[in-house]
């Protein structure tokens, strides 16, 4: 595997570090790397999100209402498709986390869309999917 540009490797440690956040439940640093106007598809809410303002509402009615807690996060299987000042990157993720007093492991891909602002690499738009299967696709 050839070694990542510049680039790629910027992007890849701002999503690295937008994962370790989430794992950690670290809402200030998560939500940091995303963009004041990034928007959000999340196959476990019926309505897309329009800006970061509107997830962190959801996130935090989550943890009152739900007892929504992140316990760990884990990506693989990274790619990273650069595209001037902005960037795909797509994973998938394992996450552990809590809700309703109950822990549960969920397996899902996501695609996070970078675009270089000044000199950061900030998240604009996230989209997570059920991951099917593995054994019955594998």
């Amino acid at each position: 595997m050839a070694e990542p540009t510049s680039d790629e490797g910027a992007v890849l440690r701002a999503a690295a570090e937008l994962v370790a956040a989430f794992g950690a439940h670290d809402a200030a640093a998560y939500f940091a790397a995303f963009a004041p106007d990034a928007t959000f598809v999340f196959h476990t809410t019926p309505e897309r999100l329009p800006d970061r303002g509107a997830y962190e509402r959801l996130w935090r009615r989550w943890e009152a209402e739900d007892g929504f807690h992140v316990h760990g996060c884990e990506s693989r299987d990274a790619v990273v498709q650069l595209l001037g000042d902005a960037a795909v990157f797509v994973h998938d993720v394992t996450t552990d986390l809590e809700l309703g007093g109950v822990r549960e492991t969920v397996r899902e891909r996501e695609t996070i869309v970078l675009q270089r602002r000044g000199s950061a690499w900030l998240a604009v738009h996230e989209h997570l999917s059920p991951r099917p299967d593995e054994e019955e696709h594998g």
